[in-house]
């Protein structure tokens, strides 16, 4: 997505790190540079509204549960995959075989 107007950040590297910027996960200064872009592009702000609601929502009727170690753990490892551009394999490969249920 983008507005396709020329800023400083563009649409792309936004909408990518949108994430990081909801969950305070950047450094001050790229949440500065965030900022600025949302104010001046009203696509990328209509996107982290939407994205920070959902949010939202997610924690208010999920927040209480625990996430089993497990599931964090495979979750945090694919996240890294993606970080490091790796490619992140369709299925699970942390499961076990599946086995054929016909006799």
């Amino acid at each position: 997505m983008s507005c396709g107007e020329p800023h400083e950040t563009d649409c792309s590297e936004v909408l990518d790190h949108l994430y990081e910027f909801l969950d305070h996960e950047m450094p001050d200064s790229d949440c500065t540079k965030f900022e600025v872009h949302f104010e001046e592009c009203s696509p990328c702000l209509e996107k982290y509204g939407l994205e920070q609601a959902v949010k939202k929502l997610v924690k208010r009727c999920c927040g209480q549960d625990d996430v089993p170690t497990d599931l964090r753990a495979k979750v945090m490892g694919r996240i890294e995959l993606i970080r490091s551009g790796q490619t992140v394999p369709e299925h699970d490969v942390t499961a076990a075989p599946a086995t054929s249920q016909e006799s």
